[in-house]
Formats: C-alpha cells, sequence, structure tokens
C-alpha cells in the first residue's frame, strides 16, 4: 500500500489541458551573460518572450520568478502584501538548495548576509551534549547557510528585478486569471492548489511551536544549529548573522492554534514550558520579548500539481513539518526543475507533467523524513535513554555514518536533473 503523502493522479492531471510552444532558439540572459544551465549548455529557448505569471512573491515565488526570468521569460509576480515585511525568521539553506540559488548569481549576496553553518549539535534537555554532526566538514566546499528568511527575500527580490521581473505588490488575486501559463507559489492555503485539487482537511499533528528572534551571544558566532530534546518536547537555535539568533519551540499538546505565524503568545508561556532545560536554553528564553505561536498541522503531498495552465510549487504543493529544515529548501529545488522542464521541453502540458514526475518521489520521501524526526526527538522513558545512548555511541564511533543518513538530502544537485 503506498504511504498516506503520496499522490494518486486526478482527473485534472490525467487530462491536461494542452499548450504548444515553440522552439525560439538560445538566448541570453537580460544582463548579457550566456546562461548555462542543466541542459548541456546554452539555453534551448523554449522560455525565450514567454508570459509567465507567479501568484506569490515568497521564497518559491520569487527563486522561480529569476529562474525563469533568466531564462528569458517575461514574469510578473503578483503578491497580495502591500510591501515586503519582517516576516518569519530562521532559515537553514542546505547545499542542495544552495547549488541553485549559486547557479544563479546569489552566492555573494547571500554570504554577506547569512552565517556558514559547522553543522548540528544535539543536547539532551540537560544541556549534556548526545551527538555532533559536523556537517561542513563531512562534505568541503559545500556550503550550510542559517539566514534571517527576510534577508534570503530581500536576495531574491533585488536579483529578479535585476533580470527583469515584474514585481506587482497590494494584488490580491480574487479570482484565478485564465492565462498560458500561471504558477502558484502561494503558499499554506494556496489557491491554485484549491483549484486543482478541491478542498483538504489536514489534521492537526498534536504539536505546537514558538518561534522567536533574540540578541545573539556577544563575541563569535556559535556556527552550529543546536538541538535540546526532551520527553514530548525539544528546543532547536542557531545564529543569523547581523547580531540575531533563531529560536523554534514545539511541545506536545492535545490543544492548538490555527496554522501561521500571526499568533501571538505570552513569553512566559514558553519559558514555562521549557522551564527544566538546561545549557544556554534559560539564558536564551530570558531575552525573549515576544514570540509567534501556531499549531503544526500534516498535509498530504497535492495529487494534482498542474492541469497544463497552471501548476503549483513549495508549500502550495507540498507542506512539511519544520523537523528536517528542508521546507524553504525544497521551494527552492522546485524552483530551478520547474524552470529546467519549461526550457527543455516544448510542449507546455509534457513539462509541467514531467516536472510533477521528477519532484513527487523527492518531497515525499524528505517529509516522511521530517515526520521521523519528530518523533525522535520527543522519545520519553527507556526509548529515550536507548537513543540517546545509540546517538552518542555513533558521535564518537563512527561520526561518518551518522552524518550519512542523510547525503541523499544534502549531496543532492538539482543542477544534475535531467528534464
Amino acid at each position: 500500500m503506498a504511504p498516506a503523502d503520496t499522490p494518486r493522479p486526478d482527473a485534472a492531471c490525467r487530462r491536461p489541458f494542452r499548450l504548444s510552444i515553440p522552439n525560439s532558439g538560445p538566448a541570453a540572459d537580460r544582463r548579457g551573460r550566456v546562461a548555462c544551465f542543466s541542459t548541456g549548455g546554452a539555453m534551448t529557448g523554449h522560455l525565450q518572450s514567454r508570459d509567465i505569471t507567479i501568484i506569490g512573491a515568497g521564497v518559491a515565488g520569487l527563486t522561480v520568478a529569476l529562474a525563469l526570468a533568466q531564462r528569458g521569460a517575461q514574469v510578473t509576480v503578483l503578491e497580495r502584501a502591500g510591501a515586503f515585511r519582517e516576516v518569519g525568521a530562521g532559515l537553514q539553506i542546505s547545499p542542495n538548495a544552495g547549488r541553485v540559488l549559486e547557479a544563479l548569481g546569489l552566492g555573494p549576496a547571500l554570504d554577506a548576509v547569512s552565517v556558514r553553518s559547522d553543522g548540528v549539535v544535539l543536547h539532551d534537555r540537560g544541556g549534556r551534549q548526545v551527538a555532533r554532526m559536523p556537517l561542513a566538514a563531512h562534505r568541503p566546499g559545500a556550503a550550510f547557510r542559517m539566514i534571517h528568511r527576510a534577508r534570503l527575500i530581500e536576495v531574491l527580490e533585488r536579483a529578479a528585478r535585476a533580470a527583469g521581473v515584474t514585481v506587482a505588490l497590494d494584488r490580491e488575486v480574487a479570482e484565478l486569471p485564465d492565462l498560458p501559463l500561471l504558477i502558484g507559489a502561494d503558499g499554506l492555503h494556496s489557491r491554485v492548489r484549491r483549484a486543482l485539487n478541491g478542498p483538504e482537511t489536514p489534521f492537526f499533528t498534536g504539536q505546537t511551536a514558538w518561534r522567536a528572534l533574540i540578541p545573539d551571544d556577544p563575541g563569535t558566532p556559535d556556527a552550529y544549529a543546536r538541538l535540546f530534546m526532551g520527553p514530548g518536547r525539544h528546543l532547536v537555535s542557531y545564529p543569523l548573522g547581523q547580531g540575531l539568533r533563531n529560536i523554534v519551540a514545539v511541545v506536545e499538546r492535545p490543544d492548538w492554534t490555527a496554522e501561521g505565524w500571526s499568533h501571538q503568545d505570552d513569553p512566559a508561556n514558553l519559558r514555562a514550558a521549557f522551564a527544566g532545560f538546561g545549557g544556554k536554553v534559560p539564558g536564551w528564553l530570558a531575552r525573549v520579548e515576544q514570540t509567534g505561536i501556531w499549531g503544526l498541522f500534516r498535509h498530504r503531498v497535492a495529487p494534482c500539481w498542474q492541469d497544463g495552465q497552471r501548476v503549483i510549487l513549495g508549500d502550495a504543493a507540498h507542506p512539511t513539518l519544520p523537523f528536517m529544515a528542508q521546507g524553504a529548501v525544497m521551494a527552492i529545488e522546485d524552483a530551478w526543475t520547474l524552470a529546467a522542464c519549461l526550457d527543455v521541453i516544448p510542449d507546455q502540458a509534457a513539462a509541467l507533467s514531467r516536472y510533477q514526475t521528477l519532484r513527487v518521489p523527492r518531497v515525499t520521501r524528505v517529509i516522511e523524513a521530517a515526520n521521523s524526526n519528530a518523533r525522535n526527538y520527543h522519545l520519553t522513558g527507556p526509548a529515550r535513554l536507548l537513543g540517546h545512548a545509540g546517538l552518542r555511541g555513533l558521535s564518537r564511533l563512527a561520526p561518518g555514518l551518522l552524518m550519512g543518513r542523510f547525503d541523499w538530502i544534502y549531496d543532492h544537485d538539482p543542477l544534475a536533473v535531467r528534464p
């Protein structure tokens, strides 16, 4: 039997809208440089001068806009917010997404506003080290970055506009327009996803999360993401650069709040939930002045991502729990693959179908890994003691084996995937 999150094709996916785009020859990007992508050299030109509209100017929308514009498309992004705001908090950008951002020419700009991560350190709730995973040393030359979401959006928006993308703010899309190609990068409550798949009901995981930003510790930043594990709860923190530190804290509880980042909570509730934690946690939580709170819900991977005319990516296609730090990363991978398929495959419906075929197995596997971490971080009783002892042993005796469990995530190269 297929896993619960495995998409099944619906009628829309079986009967795609057909639109053929003729080959218009090679092209240079808008900055006058010949763009070379994973197609084996210069662009094939199937995106040259194509009009494409994207709904949503988040990480997914701006990344795909830039990837399409650099391949010659005329791109418009519609964003309902009236301005780019300091929404969200920290993101970890692992090398699989970093390869895409660097191929788009964003490496130096990202390095200027992010922190290079050395890896992850796991602690028990008292603060004692359970395992150290020096991920950067395990794969020299591959960048793990930690960054404020707003800084990543700034880098993407600036590059997209420089590439000729029109970013239209304060543009609420009440009804989906009938266009040759409409891309839904409109997030968790995507209207494009709903149009393709109908109404859906996510289910509450029994976990609620707080998110906060605090001033970072003075001195040289600790370049590790640190995760503190306790029965039924965990807390992760890492530096973001520019004097800021990110905190995400998750606890199992029977009640919940609605999805989203806009729900505020009293920091005293966060401190009370983690009062028994040691190490640096008490000092970090003492600095929290405001915090958002939200319930964590599971959504299935969308059964249908496209109908030949409309297509979704990122959270609109496959929301994930935050326990592998791959939500934004998967959106960035999607963006590259979608642009590459549209550039290489002349028939639009076939290109969109190929994009879904390439992405579904990967995002499904990543989401399943995140779901497993949600359980492993919150072990109780003998299972917790045995689990932590096993991690300590692997960290000392076979660190490469411990870190290698997720090589399939971090070593993936979207640029090498053939559309």
